[in-house]
């Protein structure tokens, strides 16, 4: 795929050769429930502007999202760029945080069954409770932390494989989540795989997220700046994709 368009693939938008799909946050949710009936390991992965733009020197951070099931725009600016770029646009922001609260939502009525990985020690489990008591219903099978060591990395898959889980949360951060993902999922019994980089924190009542007028304006981001000044470094990304959004477009219209 050529950056320069955001071509229509399959009812996907090539956004700097990351394939998202056109999709509503409902239209997610019941796809990923679908998931859940097949026999192979389905990912779910949710780019942001700073993750798009880090695929696009890390080789195995494209390849993990070229083969995702599914992609959903987290970041406002994502979906901005689908406005600019030549193609279809996305019709909403699919957040990766709502979307796992409206899986647990959809799934505490069933026998589906959730493990999470990831997070700092403590703060898993807490998440893990948290969850347990605001979805009634909902069935956890397991949680580990994400500080494991890579000699303790065959323990986790096989704490993971003995759980049998419908759903397995990986919240390791991009990149290494979507890698870990890609490189494990051939020997992962979850029917569904999502990484869903610091959400457990937010579970678990650590980092409050941004007010809903912040995520209504597509402000999260800035909200995440100003309330943790470590991620500034991050943020730079920003700017530099809008800039190359900007220039693709430019291209474009010279078409």
């Amino acid at each position: 795929m050529s950056k320069n368009e955001a071509k229509t693939i399959e009812n996907k938008i090539n956004i700097m050769d990351v394939p998202v799909d056109i999709i509503t946050m409902e239209e997610a949710v019941s796809k990923v429930m679908g998931f859940f009936e097949s026999a192979e390991c389905h990912t779910v992965y949710t780019p942001n502007p700073e993750i798009i733009m880090a695929a696009q020197k890390d080789k195995a951070l494209m390849k993990a999202l070229y083969r995702a099931s599914l992609i959903v725009p987290d970041g406002i600016g994502v979906v901005l760029a689908s406005r600019l770029l030549k193609g279809p646009n996305l019709p909403e922001r699919v957040a990766g945080f709502d979307l796992v609260q409206d899986l647990f939502a959809r799934m505490a009525s069933t026998d589906h069954t959730v493990y999470f990985l990831g997070g700092a020690p403590g703060v898993t489990e807490e998440a893990a409770a948290a969850m347990g008591n605001k979805y009634k219903g909902l069935k956890i099978v397991g949680t580990d932390h994400g500080y494991f060591k890579e000699e303790e990395e065959g323990a986790v898959i096989q704490r993971i494989q003995e759980a049998k889980p419908d759903l397995l949360l990986v919240g390791l951060g991009a990149p290494k989540q979507e890698k870990w993902i890609e490189k494990n999922r051939g020997i992962l019994p979850a029917k569904v795989c999502i990484g869903v980089g610091g959400s457990f924190d937010v579970m678990a009542g650590k980092v409050k997220r941004a007010p809903v007028a912040f995520q209504k304006l597509g402000l999260e981001w800035f909200y995440r700046l100003i309330t943790q000044p470590t991620r500034a470094k991050r943020m730079l990304q920003l700017p530099v994709f809008a800039w190359e959004v900007l220039k693709l477009s430019a291209k474009n219209k010279d078409k």
